[in-house]
């Protein structure tokens, strides 16, 4: 067989969309899909919502891409290329996740700044038993940052792992997690986009080589009721015009060396921490880890090297200064998600918003933090909603599909619980 292109892109529910094209469109090229999937609801529900123009015909979109953007695939004979939506005008598509993330990098590049992210995945590994159910992969030795054939006795995170540096992915670590068969996985640090092309498809590389050994990887946030939840802490920093670190502050990190840029920043993250949960934990199973006291997000607040701060400040200084953002799970599409950060990052720097103190409690059993997010999607939609300053600036039919859409979600599982909320999604993300 002759090398095909499998052309794809990351749809608002973090579904990875695409067709398989011959060998003649590798190379420059485009191709076209019905415009109303951003109206498609994870159980095929099609619905009107805004600007999926399903009671317009349903019309196309179309899917460009450039020719250096085409990559190695990991299927055979595969070559791979994610693209941009323009919409039946030719205008750059206004639903479209990377669209928002080039926006929110053009923002910043106005002032002369390059955002640079590292995007850490977690996961859990499941199997079916004999009645076709899912359950969690049998890892005996399984402990927080395990190696070797106890933690993974299928070795299906060796293959990936080669894979990925078949593919030319640079990844940094892949490890067992706080809970079994929990994994974390991270690629290192790049240009924004770059950086998101390559989580998205590493993501769905992983999924589908772990599939290959019998294994369903999931990144919901909440997949096993009794055990921990699944994050996509967003790492961030940004290059000047002479190439450096712009949060470089000197050697050191962390909250004593910041410098104005960095405080911004934060503030604007705190200004619009309730907000953000709509776009960063944008499932009903994300209510289930967004909870304070576990290390999730849920808490308004920042500080140093503390896991139970949303917005952690590295202790690395110099070249390796960098914030942590540490709400989002992988149930969002990490293009939105990372546009999202971005852009409420840049609306404390040129808002000037005050920065309150950082926390001192432990986060356990005291935070000085005295609000969170919402608790549930219903209530984060709200949030989301009342934030119009940030919802304009990640792009407002966007986010108003993303309401919509998430309303009905809220609608379709409520009366799910336990499994039956897991298996909602779990094919999916």
């Amino acid at each position: 067989m002759k090398d095909r292109l499998r052309a794809m892109w990351c749809d608002h529910l973090s579904i990875m969309r695409g067709k398989y094209l011959p060998n003649g469109k590798i190379g420059d090229g485009d191709t076209r899909f019905c415009r109303s999937t951003y109206g498609v609801h994870y159980d095929k529900d099609l619905l009107d919502a805004p600007g999926a123009m399903m009671m317009q015909g349903l019309p196309d979109m179309e899917l460009r891409w450039r020719d250096e953007d085409i990559r190695d695939g990991w299927e055979r004979a595969t070559k791979v290329v994610l693209g941009d939506l323009y919409d039946a005008d030719g205008e750059p598509l206004a639903l479209d996740g990377r669209g928002a993330l080039k926006r929110a990098c053009a923002a910043w590049g106005a002032r002369g700044l390059v955002p640079k992210v590292g995007i850490e995945l977690e996961c859990y590994a499941l199997v079916g038993n004999e009645q076709g159910r899912l359950v969690p992969y049998d890892a005996p030795g399984g402990v927080v940052y395990g190696t070797g054939p106890f933690t993974d006795p299928l070795r299906f995170t060796d293959d990936i792992w080669e894979r990925a540096d078949d593919l030319g992915f640079n990844v940094d670590m892949i490890t067992a997690e706080y809970d079994s068969p929990q994994f974390e996985m991270t690629l290192t640090f790049d240009e924004a986009v770059k950086a998101v092309d390559d989580i998205v498809l590493f993501r769905q590389m992983a999924r589908e080589v772990a599939l290959e050994h019998g294994v369903v990887l999931t990144f919901l946030p909440k997949p096993i009721a009794e055990a921990g939840g699944s994050g996509m802490h967003i790492n961030f920093s940004f290059g000047d015009e002479a190439g450096n670190n712009a949060l470089d502050n000197g050697p050191v990190g962390g909250p004593e060396h910041m410098n104005d840029l960095a405080r911004g920043c934060i503030a604007g993250l705190m200004q619009h921490h309730k907000g953000l949960a709509g776009l960063l934990a944008p499932t009903a199973n994300s209510y289930q880890r967004m909870q304070p006291g576990i290390l999730s997000g849920y808490w308004r607040n920042w500080g140093g090297d503390h896991r139970c701060v949303t917005t952690r400040i590295s202790g690395e200084g110099g070249a390796k200064s960098r914030l942590e953002h540490r709400m989002a799970d992988a149930s969002a599409n990490p293009y939105t998600a990372v546009a999202a950060v971005l852009q409420a990052a840049l609306l404390g720097v040129e808002n000037g918003y005050a920065l309150g103190p950082m926390e001192t409690g432990d986060g356990f059993e005291r935070t000085d933090a005295k609000e969170g997010t919402a608790v549930d999607l219903k209530r984060a939609m709200n949030d989301l909603e009342a934030d119009t300053v940030l919802g304009d600036a990640v792009g407002r039919l966007l986010v108003d599909n993303h309401i919509f859409m998430k309303r009905k979600e809220v609608i379709k599982t409520r009366d799910l619980e336990g499994d039956g909320l897991r298996d909602f999604y779990v094919y999916f993300v």
